[in-house]
């Protein structure tokens, strides 16, 4: 059976995968599909280090700045929209681009989901300080709303539980009771994958994320933090716990000063993209790994394991 060709550009933040993306789509007829949990939220451009328009390189981007306020992602929901989108790429002649660095996308878009996914600690940390201010039964109805079979089975006051059927739901899309009796999704048999992994060396990659974070700044990522709290967000929405974000609304509300909030924004930037280096070197193998930031040279050098893997029907 024939198969039609998807390239994965990964890697942790600042490594310059959307740079090599949009480079690499201009050489091939490609397009660019969002694999980053928070650039799919329109309300933050600027500290998610979405794509701006002049970088884009008139090269078709998509699933960026989808989701507002009432919007929740998911790799489940998020699977769903890029499939539909590699599909309609492929029916216009180009190659979809996957980009992003959020590795349980990519793992469940090249080989579906998994049973019973390791969610992250972050959405169950949320999740726990709702449940210390608002109580479990607030939780319970959210639950109710979204895996009603679950909620029934348990005790409204049952925090615990609860918050795991949520995080589950929030972090996957679907719900827990369905991962229960063993619903999967597997890969489409159409599709096959190039995975490139883009990750440096850790002092370039640190240097980086130091310039973009102080770059961030001076385009106006407090002010645009600030404008999202103003729209007064639920506390489980997803982009209040982006990187840089927290630093930010410290200094906000006046428990940091500017000094602080920067060399807090940095180390958390710097941690996040340690926890990627281990999450790409522990879950995935690349088919292209690519260890410097020099994007020309690293397409040139790749090209013709690119064009080969583009060629195979």
């Amino acid at each position: 059976m024939s198969t039609k060709p998807v390239i994965i550009v990964c890697g942790p933040t600042a490594s310059g995968k959307s740079g090599f993306a949009v480079r690499l789509a201009q050489r091939i007829g490609g397009e660019i599909v969002n694999a980053d949990s928070m650039q799919v939220y329109r309300d933050l451009k600027i500290i998610t280090a979405r794509p701006l328009l002049k970088d884009q390189g008139n090269i078709p981007h998509h699933l960026y700045g989808v989701l507002g306020l009432a919007d929740r992602s998911s790799a489940g929901t998020w699977r769903q929209k890029a499939i539909e989108v590699i599909e309609t790429c492929h029916g216009a002649g180009s190659v979809p681009i996957v980009v992003g660095g959020t590795g349980f996308y990519i793992r469940t878009l090249m080989r579906g989901l998994d049973r019973m996914p390791s969610v992250p600690v972050e959405y169950r940390d949320s999740l726990n300080q709702r449940l210390l201010f608002e109580g479990a039964h607030t939780l319970h109805k959210e639950l109710s709303a979204v895996d009603p079979e679950l909620a029934k089975r348990l005790n409204p006051a049952d925090g615990q539980r609860i918050v795991r059927g949520l995080e589950i739901f929030n972090f996957t899309g679907k719900r827990l009771s369905d991962w229960q009796v063993g619903e999967t999704e597997t890969v489409s048999p159409s599709l096959r994958f190039l995975l490139i992994l883009i990750s440096p060396e850790r002092e370039a990659l640190y240097e980086a994320i130091h310039r973009r974070f102080d770059r961030m700044i001076e385009a106006g990522a407090i002010e645009e933090v600030e404008k999202m709290l103003a729209a007064g967000p639920r506390g489980d929405y997803p982009p209040l716990r982006a990187v840089g974000v927290p630093a930010v609304r410290a200094l906000l509300e006046g428990n940091i000063n500017m000094d602080s909030m920067i060399d807090l924004g940095r180390r958390d930037t710097r941690r996040y993209a340690k926890r990627q280096r281990t999450w790409f070197g522990n879950q995935i193998i690349p088919d292209i790994l690519i260890k410097t930031k020099e994007m020309e040279s690293s397409i040139d050098k790749n090209f013709p394991d690119i064009s080969k893997f583009l060629l195979t029907p």
